[in-house]
């Protein structure tokens, strides 16, 4: 099949490329190739392409950014989604988009099943649940993956962020009282061509196994990385003072995919261990067989 990948550089879209490649013919755009904001953009793209799989991996996830620039957020995560429905639409195209669980407003206590009421409590969770809405109006055959706490090899991301103080400051202070699952983009490139393969459709939560706090998970980072002489410090979300409101508890719930693949994510602290020594290993080979998903 041929698939045109939105966002083909970026920390999720770099993984999505690898993995898809091995089957599929894929057809990578970015900001350099297309406004994804300008309808006229996205229509003249999928026409050129002629795919039968859309792939968004492109998204406005600067959490704080969003609260200030709600327009330029809007655009990028709700209004771009709606031109992709649109320049999709009546042509027999699979959509598959990326949320979050942002959504979710993290007063509830269990994990969250894809049908819970959302109620986001950020301008990014809101516009990217409006980015939702637009897809299930207007698409004829679509698929959202909602997901948390994303790292990779490309981009920043919390595992880069403590690396890197943890080099230059020797000190970190970090949240423990908002708890998630940290997720590998490589695992998650490989459930959502295993979710398109089972023919996956809807909604579906999609995370590595298991939950902790932020605190928890920088912890662990700097066991991995030979690092736990470094000063670590929990503190309070309120302490931080940032822009936008997070979600104190923001698991998902993964039963759902579990009945439509006959499989589970590997827990969070295997795939933080894979994928730290796939990224100091001397020769960091794009191999989905490194990914692994569980019976």
């Amino acid at each position: 099949m041929k698939v045109l990948l939105l966002g083909h550089k970026g920390m999720l879209g770099s993984d999505l490329a690898a993995q898809f490649r091995h089957r599929h013919e894929v057809v990578g755009m970015d900001m350099d190739d297309i406004d994804i904001t300008r309808e006229g953009d996205v229509h003249r793209a999928v026409g050129e392409v002629c795919p039968q799989i859309v792939i968004n991996a492109a998204a406005y996830t600067n959490v704080d950014g969003c609260e200030t620039d709600r327009d330029a957020c809007y655009a990028v995560n709700a209004e771009a989604v709606k031109n992709i429905a649109s320049a999709c639409k009546g042509k027999g195209i699979l959509i598959i988009h990326y949320s979050t669980d942002y959504v979710f407003d993290g007063t509830q206590t269990k994990p969250y099943e894809e049908d819970h009421p959302c109620r986001p409590v950020s301008v990014y969770g809101a516009s990217k649940l409006a980015g939702e809405k637009y897809l299930q109006e207007i698409a004829d055959d679509w698929l959202i993956i909602r997901t948390a706490w994303l790292y990779g090899l490309k981009g920043r991301n919390f595992v880069s962020a403590i690396l890197e103080k943890a080099a230059t400051t020797g000190a970190l202070t970090v949240v423990d009282d908002q708890i998630g699952s940290p997720t590998c983009t490589r695992d998650l490139a490989a459930a959502t061509e295993l979710l398109h393969d089972k023919k996956g459709r809807g909604i579906f939560h999609v995370t590595n196994r298991g939950y902790c706090s932020w605190f928890e998970f920088a912890k662990r980072i700097l066991k991995e990385a030979n690092l736990e002489h470094v000063s670590l410090a929990a503190i309070k979300t309120s302490e931080l003072k940032r822009s936008a409101p997070r979600p104190a508890y923001s698991v998902l719930s993964m039963q759902k995919f579990m009945n439509a693949t006959g499989k589970t994510m590997q827990p969070w602290q295997l795939a933080f261990s894979d994928y730290y020594k796939y990224i100091t290993s001397r020769t960091c080979l794009a191999d989905a067989s490194l990914v692994k998903i569980r019976d």
